[in-house]
């Protein structure tokens, strides 16, 4: 039964989803000063394990944390409305994107306003590269991974070379960094972990991955299916949130699978950073232009926006509420605080080379370069917002 204090609540989170402009650690900054100074729905202390929380989990981190503060203050039916308020208003507005891309078609003023837009994007992706790396890279293992994930991701060109370059990471600066001890704490944790749920929660992807083998090609079926376990399991595989999707994202979709070009993957991202709410919600518009490309009509865009986004969010979902009734122990385990740091250096390994990817179907040109470079620059020496930068770009292509 919702009370006055849900309600508040809930409109705070409107109000969050509107404003919440900038990426996770803005992200991060605004729920300190809206739900914990302002309001006092958790401590300081609170929110801060709960980030700390989301960052040892797969799946993006600003809808984690803010599920689970959700999920203090009026349990499962909040957090599940929250997550809905906080995650439609920008995947609807993608997936109009991917919509009115369709309707506009090749038109050469569209394709002249791409020209600007593009390089801003791909700029944007060096900044994120570049911000992460100077926070994470800070010993000689993690340079080393990060440049040995960079050259992996750009030799091999396979979605399914990420998982695996993630957990050799974690492995290797958990056993770098952490004594051997902990037995009791780990069987204690462990003791309190229910085995459905992790049956369940692996069970889904098998599910979606052995359907989406076994049903024909050619069936109607087959792509949303498919779509749905290639979002599902890269939404198991993502640390570090919505920076770290791109180069899953364009790996998969646009240089292994053909399902969008390289021009529609960057106008969608470029749209998405002009936005508020869940940098995951770029996979709406991603889901929504594959099933476009298919020849589906624009019922089939929105299933795909709708699978998209259910599949992307759903393992983090999951996660972070069956995980946080028993963080307190979790967040004891050395090896686990520990792995994080290696499976960071490799997301801006990807991260960098996601960046030379992009740049790859620019093409070299005193436009494109001089746009990524300004990008970057004003991204790391003032305090432009990506937003600006992107309706600059789409005013420079409007009125040049």
């Amino acid at each position: 039964m919702l009370n006055k204090r849900h309600l508040i609540f809930l409109s705070d989170v409107v109000s969050f989803t509107l404003t919440a402009f900038g990426g996770a650690q803005a992200h991060v900054g605004m729920m300190l000063k809206n739900f914990v100074m302002k309001r006092q729905y958790i401590s300081e202390a609170e929110l801060l394990e709960l980030n700390a929380l989301t960052q040892i989990l797969p799946g993006p981190s600003s809808t984690q944390t803010l599920i689970g503060i959700a999920y203090k203050v009026g349990g499962l039916p909040i957090a599940l409305t929250t997550f809905l308020i906080w995650v439609i208003p920008s995947a609807a507005i993608m997936c109009l994107a991917a919509i009115s891309y369709t309707a506009l078609g090749e038109g050469e003023k569209f394709e002249h306003i791409l020209s600007f837009i593009q390089p801003i994007a791909v700029g944007i992706v060096g900044y994120a590269a570049f911000k992460f790396g100077r926070v994470i890279l800070k010993t000689d293992t993690a340079y080393w991974l990060a440049a040995s994930s960079l050259a992996a991701t750009l030799i091999l060109r396979n979605a399914y070379a990420f998982p695996i370059l993630i957990l050799i990471g974690g492995i290797i600066s958990s056993a770098i960094d952490t004594p051997f001890e902990e037995t009791q704490i780990r069987s204690k944790l462990f003791s309190k972990i229910n085995p459905k749920k992790i049956a369940y929660f692996i069970g889904v992807l098998l599910f979606f991955a052995g359907l989406g083998a076994i049903i024909n090609r050619t069936s109607p079926f087959s792509l949303p299916i498919r779509l749905f376990e290639n979002f599902y399991r890269n939404g198991i595989m993502i640390f570090g949130g919505g920076q770290v999707l791109v180069p899953f994202m364009y790996t998969e979709f646009v240089d292994m699978k053909d399902y969008l070009t390289s021009d529609q993957f960057l106008a969608g991202y470029a749209v998405q950073q002009a936005l508020p709410g869940p940098t995951f919600s770029f996979t709406s518009f991603v889901g929504a232009m594959t099933l476009k490309n298919a020849g589906y009509s624009i019922y089939g865009q929105v299933l795909g926006s709708v699978i998209a986004v259910v599949g992307i969010n759903l393992p983090g979902l999951i996660l972070v509420l069956f995980i946080v009734p028993f963080w307190n122990d979790l967040k004891k385990i050395t090896r686990i605080k520990n792995s994080l740091s290696g499976i960071n250096a490799v997301s801006v390994g990807f991260m960098g080379a996601a960046f030379i990817l992009l740049i790859q179907p620019l093409g070299i040109s005193i436009t494109s370069v001089s746009l990524i470079v300004i990008t970057f620059l004003l991204l790391v020496y003032t305090k432009v917002r990506t937003p600006v930068l992107i309706i600059a770009g789409v005013l420079l292509g409007l009125f040049s």
